[in-house]
């Protein structure tokens, strides 16, 4: 089914923060987004081609493709999804905006599936997949997909040591959604997001910090990568306040995975913001009202 065939909905596809996975949770981060007949797809971590699935999403449909900053958790399955859905009979071309270090992740995909794309053309009558995906690259401002419907726009956030790393604020007519992409606490992501109907925000627990820290065994080098990357649900909160969104939807989340750690729990660390906040899961579905 087309995106025209549902109504504006986002769907999480992968909730998680971070690359590894554990038996019955959820998958790293990846988000659809079907927003005035278009069908964007945020993030593309491992998993996200059976998300796309499971959402009733027909893959050779794939339109529009947006990955805000390389880390693996968000780009890993970029490849595989194109090539599954190539596989699947895609025949027009997808449009995939990211940083610049994209370019190098498509073109070494391609080569390591050079033999596997060449057979298939000769022996199945594909069309060429190298021909089928456009990369562009990311920069702040307008994102230019082409479509008076739909407005894209992007900022850069602070995610250190990255440097390429972008929100991207999605509006048409009477309906806008913010996703925050991987950042610290960033005080300019409340005037990107103003108003928006949804802002998808990463969020940590502090408790859970220190209970990842512990184990994995990467000690406070760890620690610090998180405090000084990544954003605490409070402030997370601070930002959706800022912003006067209706909905905060934590993202990303750290933990996702581990026992002990309830929605409650999150729920009281985002209890300043006076909307309505929701910890997403995988498969979590949130449509235009």
């Amino acid at each position: 089914m087309s995106a025209s065939d549902f109504p504006d909905r986002l769907v999480i596809l992968g909730s998680k923060g971070g690359p590894a996975i554990r038996p019955g949770g959820p998958s790293p981060t990846s988000s659809l987004l079907d927003i005035g007949g278009r069908r964007c797809v945020v993030d593309c971590g491992l998993g996200v081609t059976r998300g796309l699935i499971n959402a009733g999403v027909v893959l050779k449909e794939l339109d529009l493709i947006f990955i805000t900053h390389m880390h693996s958790d968000h780009v890993l399955e970029l490849g595989p999804l194109i090539h599954t859905a190539w596989t699947t009979g895609l025949s027009t071309k997808v449009k995939v905006f990211g940083p610049a270090d994209l370019k190098d992740y498509w073109d070494g995909f391609l080569a390591s599936m050079r033999y596997d794309i060449d057979l298939r053309i000769d022996d199945e009558g594909r069309p060429d997949l190298r021909d089928l995906v456009a990369i562009h690259l990311l920069e702040e401002g307008e994102v230019p997909v082409a479509d008076n419907a739909v407005s894209v726009s992007a900022l850069r956030v602070d995610h250190p040591p990255v440097v390429d790393c972008f929100a991207l604020r999605f509006d048409v007519e009477g309906w806008s959604v913010a996703f925050s992409a991987d950042t610290t606490y960033f005080p300019p992501l409340g005037e990107f997001s103003k108003d928006c109907d949804l802002l998808i925000h990463e969020a940590m627990l502090a408790r859970g910090v220190d209970r990842i820290v512990e184990i994995t065994g990467n000690g406070e080098r760890l620690r610090e990568h998180l405090l000084a990357s990544h954003t605490m649900a409070h402030d997370a909160a601070r930002i959706a306040q800022a912003a006067g969104v209706k909905k905060l939807v934590l993202h990303h989340l750290i933990p996702a995975d581990l026992p002990g750690f309830e929605k409650e729990e999150w729920l009281e660390a985002t209890k300043g913001f006076q909307g309505e906040t929701i910890v997403s899961h995988d498969g979590l579905a949130i449509t235009r009202s």
